[in-house]
């Protein structure tokens, strides 16, 4: 890799807030958020459901639109979506009616490369994925991991500066999931991209990141920036480890200590301050 590849998939989030309805309905998504990622770092946001993971991503993909604050990609605003900045969901979008092969090559096809070349580059990714000899298959033929795959594969056909992964593996069984983290890890450490991954599940941002970004409950802000020091590669024996779990520990202490105060902030009276006042009849 050289050294101008290197830097590429640079992300900047500079003062972020995001809201959404109207009038009365309107609420905040989340809150001042700032983060910065070197290119080719694998960085997991990390917070309960409902906190704004999935909102700073569709933010930093171009579908949705900042209330204040800004988004960079390598210096330049992102101002909407672009195959610079590959999206894989927790359900595939896959195109049912198309194989394999197809499916990933589709991307290379908007482009208008030439179908020997494209469907060239589109083996190759199915070979680093594992999926040689389903080319010919359609999606409804594959098993959910299969599918994730394939959706991976697309994503990475068009060679994204920033791979952004919203959950991309929750609705796969327990053994299926370990798989696909570790074929994800393999794969990054080969492509190099930068890889913003959205996850509530502790063990899995473990397992992945570089760094986790641990978000507080709506409005969602960074409430920790932890570094993940464990060597690479690595494999499911890591999670058995006391400086895993010592890890995880800290990881669900944040959590409940952030649950624990929004629920002091939603029962304190206004007033007097702003002080948090609580009293229980015993």
């Amino acid at each position: 890799m050289s050294a101008n590849e290197a830097v590429q998939g640079h992300i900047d989030i500079r003062r972020l807030d995001i809201h959404f309805g109207r009038g009365a309905a309107r609420f905040q998504a989340v809150s001042d958020v700032n983060i910065t990622v070197p290119g080719g770092q694998f960085v997991c946001l990390l917070g309960p459901s409902g906190c704004g993971k999935s909102t700073v991503l569709g933010a930093l993909a171009g579908h949705l639109a900042p209330s204040r604050g800004e988004l960079l990609l390598d210096g330049a605003p992102i101002s909407g979506p672009h195959p610079e900045r590959g999206l894989v969901f927790q359900h595939h979008t896959l195109f049912p009616w198309k194989r394999v092969l197809d499916n990933v090559a589709f991307g290379l096809k908007m482009k208008g490369l030439a179908r020997a070349e494209r469907e060239t580059k589109a083996r190759e990714l199915l070979h680093l994925m594992g999926l040689e000899g389903f080319e010919r298959h359609y999606p409804a033929q594959l098993s959910g991991g299969m599918q994730q795959r394939v959706e991976i594969a697309r994503s990475l056909i068009n060679r994204p500066r920033v791979l952004l992964m919203d959950e991309p593996f929750g609705a796969l069984d327990a053994q299926t999931r370990l798989l696909m983290q570790e074929l994800l890890l393999d794969v990054w450490t080969r492509v190099r991209t930068t890889v913003l991954f959205v996850t509530h599940d502790i063990d899995e941002a473990l397992f992945l990141a570089d760094r986790i970004l641990v978000m507080s409950a709506r409005p969602g802000r960074i409430i920790e920036d932890l570094a993940v020091d464990f060597p690479r590669p690595r494999d499911a024996l890591l999670t058995t480890t006391e400086d895993f779990n010592r890890l995880k520990r800290h990881c669900m202490d944040l959590l409940h200590h952030d649950r624990g105060e929004r629920v002091l902030e939603r029962l304190s009276p206004i007033g007097d301050g702003g002080a948090a006042s609580v009293s229980f009849a015993v």
